[in-house]
């Protein structure tokens, strides 16, 4: 299987393919003709006049023409190759490559066709380039795309693999990095990330409802139409469906953890739906400053990404009350007026302790996460000799993202290790379907031993369980 890159059609889970080698890319050849003809009238603007970056310095340098036109390029590059702090990994920096390369491929950058055939080769090939994840603040990112085009140069060595070094012109530096290839890569794997999360944890919740024998009057969809906000009414379809058949409910009304499932995921949906949105159209936008078009060069702030930021901002304010509602049917579940089974679903001596440490692994999570809902939009900046005072900071807003994904998968695994306990504790609650299929999934992977013992195994083995889950639904 192989993606095609045109510059326009390129989604995130055919981008998260290509990040994860699982697939091979094709560059439409009709693509590459438009990237030659964009090329040539960069090249002819720059013979008639000032162009920006092309013969002239950048930032604050904007009007100083630029000295050696020759080694312009590699000056240009080597001097913003000053990215710094952890390498990005193999799956990111793959991301990273494609979506440059579509991005050119939309023809607008007038960056010369060998680059963009040489990046192609490479990503093609499977060789990885050194990515340092600090440097940028929304507004491209030039340290992290100048390492890529010097390692494409043969100016800085493959991390891993190789690929054949590629001679730069003096108009290919800029076009090369005026773009936030490696934000909206690391925004395309986060969300993807979300969605996922979103799902495995709406089926997590359902298998609590069965354990706490809840009330399923709270996901009548008789209830929901009369105030039908975005996704809210899907959901609770969903989780009536799932929940159909339950235990007879022993609550008139269920505490927060089990009630508001619906009202709480909705909103986490439609903000994941909304930066979906705008990164595809990221993945697939000419934002390269100076643009090319059929018209001649034009100058602007196009590469600013307002709109990307403000999406990651809200995925992130609505992604964790869904985390905090997954700890608080955790703490549901640990009472025996809840689940009439004993505290913390023990099952030795008394004393024992159960899952009672599990509590303090998800707050531990759930801290760490709150830390990141701060708005990065909210920042300031002046720099560059104040040419520059505005920026966007969806460089930070995707890098806490990924963070808050990385660590969702070991709090919901710890309310579905708990489900599960309470579950075999008392299978008669147990319903057919999507909730039983779930349910012998993680039981197959999770030890049947429920006397106090160690518990990360059960832990690590229910976080990579969620793909799986998710994928019921």
């Amino acid at each position: 299987m192989q993606v095609r890159l045109d510059g326009h059609s390129l989604t995130i889970p055919e981008l998260e393919t290509i990040a994860s080698a699982t697939t091979g890319i094709t560059v439409d050849p009709a693509a590459l003709t438009l990237v030659d003809e964009r090329h040539s009238g960069l090249l002819g603007a720059r013979a008639r006049g000032a162009v920006y970056g092309a013969n002239t310095g950048v930032g604050a340098n904007r009007h100083e023409q630029a000295g050696d036109p020759d080694g312009h390029a590699l000056r240009l590059l080597r001097s913003h190759c000053a990215g710094v702090g952890p390498e990005e990994d193999d799956r990111t920096a793959r991301a990273v490559m494609a979506v440059r390369l579509n991005q050119l491929l939309a023809g607008g950058s007038g960056v010369s066709r060998r680059v963009a055939e040489a990046l192609a080769t490479a990503l093609h090939d499977g060789a990885v380039p050194a990515l340092h994840r600090w440097g940028a603040i929304g507004t491209s990112d030039l340290s992290a795309l100048a390492e890529l085009t010097l390692t494409l140069a043969g100016d800085r060595p493959w991390r891993s693999g190789t690929a054949p070094a590629v001679e730069l012109d003096a108009t290919d530096a800029l076009p090369m990095i005026s773009s936030s290839a490696l934000t909206v890569a690391t925004s395309a794997l986060a969300v993807s990330d979300v969605h996922r999360h979103l799902r495995a944890s709406t089926i997590i919740a359902a298998l609590s409802f069965l354990a706490l024998r809840g009330n399923p009057e709270a996901y009548d969809p008789a209830v929901h139409a009369a105030r039908a906000h975005p996704h809210q009414i899907a959901v609770t379809n969903t989780l009536h469906t799932l929940v159909s058949g339950a235990s007879p409910a022993l609550r008139i009304q269920d505490p927060f953890g089990l009630r508001v499932v619906p009202q709480v995921t909705a909103p986490a949906l439609h903000a994941a739906e909304t930066l979906t949105a705008a990164v595809t159209a990221e993945i697939n936008a000419a934002v390269e400053n100076p643009l090319v078009t059929a018209d001649g060069v034009h100058h602007h702030g196009q590469f600013h990404t307002a709109a990307l930021a403000a999406g990651l901002d809200a995925v992130r304010g609505a992604f964790l009350p869904v985390m905090s509602l997954s700890a608080a049917r955790l703490s549901l579940l640990m009472r025996p007026d809840m689940t009439g089974l004993r505290a913390f679903l023990a099952d030795g001596p008394p004393g024992s302790s159960g899952l009672m440490i599990t509590e303090y692994v998800v707050q531990d999570l759930l801290a760490e996460m709150r830390v990141t809902v701060q708005p990065t939009v909210s920042g300031t900046v002046s720099i560059s000799l104040g040419l520059e005072e505005h920026a966007s900071f969806a460089t930070q807003g995707a890098r806490t993202l990924r963070t808050m994904t990385r660590l969702a998968p070991t709090l919901l695994a710890a309310e579905l290790v708990a489900a599960v306990r309470a579950l075999r504790l008392s299978p008669e609650r147990l319903t057919t379907g999507i909730l039983r299929e779930a349910y012998d999934l993680a039981a197959a992977q999770l030890s049947d031993d429920l006397t106090d013992r160690p518990l990360d195994t059960d832990l690590t083995r229910a976080a990579a369980l969620l793909p799986t889950l998710a994928a019921l639904l």
